[in-house]
């Protein structure tokens, strides 16, 4: 069954209901699981919405195929166009897939090869184009103009809104004495639909948006009281890092989030380390804000009924390895050793020795002999090795010192 769509303006709840019929059958109902351990940490009763586990990995496909459904037989005809480096791509590829309608995908030549592979992998024509998403969004208007084919917008569309705003349907079914609702803002198609859908069961749930501290275009844009782009952005959290919220996303924001909170690179990637260490929770730096945000600020939702929205799992693997490296060692699970030892042999077996001895596994190690700073007859040992429990780096460093080795804890 085809659903009749026509919207130019911000959506309503009645277009939310319709959009979640469409749905029906094709997107996952995502979880909405209580986590013991976040609720600890912050206070709280956490009940996380776990969108990672979305269809594609992230909830952009619950928009992009409400917004397919609602275009008419002349226009799936003349195919699909979109700029994206990441989960919009793949959404939009996914439900044109499902529709069997031409997508093309316009990326910036710098998107990670997972990503393309991934869009490519859901039957959509992937063209790199340029350095910035900006670029790659110039040549999605040349081609749509040159082919007719439609423009799906990653957040600005009221049938992308609808289909984002399924997820407050969601949770508010699955528990409807939550209080508080923590989203990650980047364009604003998420929020906007949520707010609308759950403001509409109870206006007096809060909607809390959360924005990375090196992309605050929705505060930005507040103060101004109109849309404004900003002139640079800086986040690990490329799925939220938007210049410039929509014009229909604004004034849904404007309209219906109650608060908008700000978390830095380091919060987001401590977060991301304790959601797969704690909860075995895979996601992407963008998805996580939300948990980040609400460990930063809980004195603002202690003994409140919570759901922070894990709105995507597609993480740079590159970027993982780097994040969970950062965690064991902020945990005292890891360490890292710098010791000046006569180039000599047996004098680094002597060092593997204690660590052996002391139970400490060896996880890499790098010599450096040609450095001003390292004397002539010597050798820089970089040791990196993993421990049971953070105190047994002290007993490892008493060791140290009882062999002489001039030697330095790395942060």
């Amino acid at each position: 069954m085809m659903y009749f769509c026509s919207m130019a303006t911000l959506p309503g709840y009645s277009d939310i209901i319709r959009a979640q019929l469409r749905l029906k059958g094709v997107i996952k109902e995502t979880p909405l699981e209580h986590s013991k351990s976040f609720s600890a940490f912050s206070g709280s009763h956490v009940f996380m919405k776990l969108e990672n586990l979305q269809s594609t990995g992230s909830f952009k496909v619950r928009g992009a195929y409400n917004k397919l459904r609602c275009l008419s037989e002349k226009e799936l005809a003349s195919g699909v166009v979109c700029a994206s480096a990441g989960n919009h791509a793949q959404g939009v590829a996914y439900a044109a897939h499902l529709l069997r309608v031409k997508a093309t995908v316009f990326m910036p030549i710098f998107t990670p090869p997972l990503k393309v592979i991934a869009t490519k992998g859901y039957g959509a024509e992937v063209v790199l184009e340029g350095d910035t998403f900006d670029d790659a969004m110039a040549a999605t208007l040349k081609f749509s103009d040159k082919t007719g084919a439609t423009v799906v917008h990653a957040f600005d569309d009221p049938h992308i809104i609808a289909g984002q705003g399924t997820i407050g349907l969601e949770i508010f079914r699955a528990n409807n004495d939550i209080q508080d609702v923590l989203v990650p803002l980047g364009g604003g198609g998420m929020i906007a639909g949520i707010a609308i859908a759950l403001k509409e069961m109870n206006p007096d749930i809060r909607i809390i948006g959360v924005e990375a501290e090196g992309a605050q275009s929705a505060i930005g844009s507040l103060k101004k009281g109109r849309p404004v782009k900003l002139r640079s952005m800086q986040t690990i959290a490329d799925g939220i890092a938007v210049k410039q919220p929509g014009e229909l996303t604004f004034e849904a924001i404007r309209k219906h989030v109650n608060d908008i909170l700000v978390v830095n690179d380091s919060e987001i990637a401590h977060a991301t380390y304790l959601l797969l260490q704690r909860a075995k929770i895979l996601a992407e730096p963008a998805g996580v804000v939300a948990i980040a945000a609400l460990l930063r600020h809980k004195a603002d939702f202690c003994g409140r009924n919570v759901v922070p929205v894990i709105s995507g799992g597609n993480i740079n693997m590159g970027l993982l390895e780097q994040i969970l490296e950062k965690g064991m060692m902020e945990e005292g699970l890891r360490a890292r050793i710098a010791v000046l030892i006569p180039d000599m042999a047996g004098e680094l077996k002597s060092i593997i020795t204690i660590l052996e001895r002391l139970r400490a596994n060896i996880n890499e190690i790098s010599h450096e002999r040609s450095t001003t700073t390292v004397p002539v007859g010597f050798v820089l040992v970089t040791i990196t090795f993993n421990l049971r429990e953070s105190a047994q780096l002290d007993t490892i460093c008493e060791a140290l010192k009882g062999k002489m080795k001039r030697f330095e804890v790395l942060k």
